[in-house]
């Protein structure tokens, strides 16, 4: 009798032991998604690029000022499904550690939809400015540090391909589009995680989303990986914990919720920078 205490004690014990994160080996291939705030961080820059003289109309000079942006929320299968979220990269392979806890895989933007917070004036009149992808992206390479058994930091710059139109504000007037091309330097903060919150963007395996901005959604995209969430922070992890307890949902279906406690990842280029922080899956 106090043999089967014993052992009943022990497993109790045991129980309440926190759980320790598992090794993650090998990062499987997913998408990571991200919210772009309109508070001036993220913006084009044509200074070293203007934009030419006479193309707005025959009277409007070059144009060397920048243009800050916003995200524009994904159009999605099911309507809001990816939340806030406006900005899409794909990690094409699984990526095995080696031993000295590094791994790499080819990266792709998918997804790209940001709008000007507000009109640009010209001689010709305003003009609001949508930025999308053009055409397939270019792939580049991520590398990822594995620092604890789940948890590290990565470094991956972006190759863009983009589209920039200008949607003029006076009815019956024309709009104009440029398409330009840069590399965003990795972001210096860039982290990632586990978390039993973000194993799944969707309920299902694969992801209908607008990829061109026309505001229909087009092609299927591999849900996240289980295993690796970008901009992990230990306070990311607590406000969707929260949420979750909170059991903040919207019609039963999961929530995903942008820019809570976790820094934005700013990546700079001559041409502009692009600020943005994880959305994460609350279920």
């Amino acid at each position: 009798m106090r043999r089967a205490f014993v052992c009943v004690f022990a497993l109790a014990l045991l129980a309440a032991l926190p759980v320790a994160a598992a090794t993650v080996h090998t990062v499987q291939n997913g998408i990571d998604v991200w919210h772009t705030a309109g508070d001036g961080s993220s913006f084009v820059n044509f200074d070293k690029n203007p934009i030419p003289k006479g193309f707005f109309c025959s009277k409007s000079a070059a144009f060397t000022g920048k243009v800050v942006l916003q995200g524009r929320p994904l159009s999605t299968g099911t309507p809001g499904e990816l939340g806030g979220a406006d900005t899409i990269v794909q990690r094409l392979d699984d990526a095995t550690f080696d031993g000295s806890g590094v791994a790499t895989t080819r990266v792709q933007l998918r997804a790209l939809q940001l709008v000007s917070v507000s009109p640009l004036k010209t001689a010709c009149g305003n003009f609001n400015v949508q930025v999308t992808l053009s055409g397939t992206q270019p792939t580049t390479n991520m590398k990822i540090i594995r620092e604890t058994e789940s948890s590290g930091r990565f470094e991956a710059p972006i190759a863009v391909q983009y589209k920039i139109a200008f949607l003029p504000t006076r009815v019956g007037a024309q709009a104009l589009e440029l398409v330009r091309s840069f590399t965003l330097a990795p972001a210096p903060n860039a982290t990632w995680g586990t978390s039993p919150l973000a194993k799944s963007f969707s309920r299902q395996p694969t992801l209908l989303v607008d990829t061109n901005g026309d505001q229909i959604p087009d092609t299927y995209l591999p849900r996240t990986s289980g295993n690796f969430q970008a901009g992990w922070t230990p306070a990311w992890a607590r406000a969707l914990a929260e949420r979750r307890q909170n059991k903040i949902y919207q019609n039963d279906q999961p929530i995903y919720a942008c820019s809570e406690g976790s820094d934005p990842e700013c990546h700079p280029e001559a041409q502009g920078i692009h600020c943005s922080t994880p959305c994460g899956a609350i279920y």
